[in-house]
């Protein structure tokens, strides 16, 4: 018999079923497995699931083995990609503690991200509620060190019709993989190619949405750059291909030679979570951060002069990535002798600092689970 817990939205009652899988992992094999988890292979024992229809609306709540879904070859996220997922980390405290970071952030987002993709938006405090029960019953799946719990909550359309309209039926999800340190022996400079052939989104598009097709979209861009020898790709906007926009799958920064801080506006791109806590952190230090438009040429004249000291991008999985060298069809270039520059290392520091409880956190960014 599994464990009813209630979680309270807008008056509205979900009943969070808990149910332990009858076969856990043994304990040395699971020790074996995080000893080297790597990024997004090692999967704990259990998932949350909550389901949708339009006559029960959401329901179903529970927390169960992790096993595959059931899909009828009709099913409408195989044939028009209703589907939308985030990401985000339980971190493991010196005190043995878990913390979150900024989980009510990527609910609200997954939320925004659910209305612009025509489906049922998910209460927020049900996507925390389903989080928080995962790290709970799968804790000792949390690595120690610098490895944390990924936990990957999505959304897929499960009707079954293949007429082109919203699907009337949901399954949102929670699986949570263990992880190690993106970086082996701290972070290293990364080359980007500059995406001539392809963009990522336009305005009226849903480049601020995390949804699969964007990343599908990218795939074949970031295979160029793989075959040109870099590590990432980074965008160019769709009108003009002149002005940066976004990594792969990170947002991007310019740290400049008066201390100031620049990365491109929010429309096209995603409204990163990382991002976001970057700008604050430097706004309430005196940097004075800029939203605006960057061109390539820019980027290169900058870099050439020296104006721009440091490039980095930044997301959930790496935290801060410094840029060291970008890489086009017009030349490359290299951006602080393509060395990790301070300004973006210090932010690496404060963010993962905050996220492991080592640190305040005045902007009460994380979220004690245990």
């Amino acid at each position: 018999m599994g464990v009813s817990l209630d979680t309270i939205d807008g008056g509205t009652s979900l009943r969070f079923d808990i149910q332990p899988t009858a076969n856990p992992t043994q304990a040395t094999v699971r020790a074996e497995k995080l000893a080297n988890p790597g990024f997004g292979r090692v999967f704990t024992d259990h998932m949350a699931v909550v389901n949708f229809n339009q006559a029960k609306g959401w329901h179903g709540a529970r927390v169960a083995s992790r096993a595959n879904f059931p899909l009828d070859p009709a099913t409408a996220v195989l044939h028009y990609a209703q589907e939308i997922f985030e990401g985000l980390k339980a971190y493991k405290r010196d005190d043995g503690g878990v913390n979150l970071f900024r989980p009510d952030a990527n609910a609200r987002r997954f939320r925004n991200s659910a209305e612009r993709m025509a489906m049922a938006p998910l209460p927020e405090t049900v996507f925390i509620e389903a989080i928080e029960q995962l790290v709970r019953i799968d804790q000792d799946w949390i690595p120690g060190g610098e490895g944390s719990l990924y936990l990957r909550p999505f959304m897929i359309a499960n009707e079954v019709f293949l007429g082109v309209k919203p699907s009337a039926d949901y399954i949102f999800a929670v699986i949570a993989s263990s992880v190690g340190s993106y970086f082996k022996g701290g972070p290293a400079p990364v080359s980007i190619w500059v995406s001539e052939n392809y963009t990522r989104a336009a305005v009226g598009g849903t480049g601020a949405v995390k949804c699969g097709g964007n990343y599908a979209a990218s795939l074949r861009a970031q295979a160029e750059a793989i075959d040109r020898g870099c590590d990432q790709v980074v965008f160019l906007d769709a009108v003009e291909r002149r002005y940066v926009e976004e990594l792969g799958g990170m947002n991007v920064f310019f740290v400049f030679d008066d201390g100031s801080l620049s990365t491109p506006p929010l429309g096209t791109i995603l409204p990163g979570i990382t991002r976001d806590s970057i700008i604050t952190l430097a706004r309430e230090s005196g940097t004075s951060v800029r939203e605006e438009p960057y061109t390539i040429d820019q980027w290169r004249t900058d870099a050439a002069s020296g104006r721009l000291r440091e490039a980095f991008a930044c997301g959930t999985a790496a935290v801060i990535s410094p840029i060291g060298k970008v890489c086009s069809a017009h030349g490359d270039f290299t951006i602080n002798g393509g060395a990790a520059g301070s300004v973006a290392m210090g932010f690496r520091k404060k963010l993962v600092d905050i996220q492991y409880g080592r640190a305040t956190d005045p902007h009460n960014w994380t979220r004690k689970v245990l």
